[in-house]
């Protein structure tokens, strides 16, 4: 190539670099609205000019050519990435290339709430319309309560099965360092214990004790007695809409454990790490027993007799608050 040949390249090459830039920072693009942005799903193996054809389709550029030249001028046309974005009203050609090619894809996520059924992880999977497809209800206790990020696009059956993969790992480990002189026969004991102990408090701080009453109350074979297993036995979980009644803990259910001796036959719902850790590690007590202290905690007692007086501490907390209500309801003074 001669001396002229040469230059003459290269002021070619940098007046596409000059163009390149000039496109990417002063190009023509859509007019900006104030707080407005579009959402543009980009299909894996989409080629260049496909991209920027949906682009421009929707709005986020002002012409396919442009972006084209831009990207391919740039270097990033070899590496644009599929998937959703969402990009602000009058973006810069700089900044929607470098969003694709970044893979700055909008985030999705589940979150499942501790205690949640299996029955209502998947509806709240299939409310999730970004997600595809189907997935079977997973067995009650094996998804780990958690917020799980998904893409658009993303199988059902896949995110549940990370759920379920992320439950058998914090278990076993879990189990691997369990308390020696507990009584269960199989991980699956522990789940349904804790399953039980999430539904009993909201306390984070009351699950570890919670759950050394009812490892006490098995090691001395006492029936469980909770309630939360009992509404789980006639609703399947849902809430019933009104206190328990003596007729429904009279109920003759499997999940009953007025009834029932030892565990009942399933978990109650998904536990949470920590009620999984302090069904398999709870504190060595003498404690047997807890009620309501009316603070939205429990009071604990070692004797039958010690509970029978928190117990009726908690229904005069209880009757005063119906009095209170009622007196409300009719717009006098309470008298309690």
């Amino acid at each position: 190539m001669t001396a002229y040949g040469a230059l003459a390249t290269l002021a070619a090459g940098l007046a596409i670099a000059l163009l390149v830039g000039l496109l990417l920072y002063f190009g023509p693009g859509p007019a900006a609205r104030a707080g407005a942005s579009t959402t543009v799903v980009l299909r894996p193996g989409a080629s260049v000019p496909e991209i920027g054809a949906d682009l421009a389709r929707a709005g986020v550029v002002g012409s396919d050519t442009v972006f084209i030249l831009a990207a391919e001028g740039t270097g990033a046309a070899h590496r644009l990435k599929a998937g959703e974005y969402d990009f602000p009203s009058g973006a810069s050609l700089a900044q929607v290339i470098g969003d694709i090619a970044s893979g700055r894809v909008v985030r999705h996520f589940v979150t499942i709430p501790e205690g949640m059924t299996s029955q209502s992880v998947m509806e709240t999977l299939m409310r999730a319309d970004f997600l595809t497809g189907v997935a079977p209800a997973p067995p009650e206790g094996a998804v780990l309560p958690e917020t799980y990020e998904a893409r658009r696009g993303d199988e059902r059956s896949a995110v549940l099965r990370r759920m379920m993969e992320a439950r058998d790992r914090v278990l076993d480990d879990l189990w691997a360092h369990r308390r020696a002189d507990l009584p269960y026969r199989s991980p699956e004991d522990a789940v349904i214990l804790a399953s039980i102990v999430e539904k009993e408090t909201a306390k984070p701080d009351e699950r570890p004790r919670i759950a050394a009453v009812f490892v006490n109350r098995l090691q001395q074979n006492m029936r469980l007695e909770s309630d939360p297993t009992v509404i789980y036995g006639l609703t399947g979980g849902r809430p019933l809409g009104h206190p328990l009644r003596e007729s429904e803990l009279q109920s003759q259910t499997p999940y009953n454990t007025y009834k029932i001796d030892g565990l009942p036959p399933t978990p109650i719902g998904n536990p949470g790490e920590a009620s999984l850790a302090a069904a398999l590690d709870p504190p060595h007590t003498d404690e047997l027993y807890f009620v309501a202290d009316g603070t939205g905690g429990h009071v604990f007692a070692a004797t039958l007799a010690q509970h029978q007086q928190n117990v009726a501490q908690w229904r005069l907390i209880e009757a005063r608050r119906e009095c209170v209500a009622a007196a409300k309801a009719a717009g006098k003074p309470p008298a309690c």
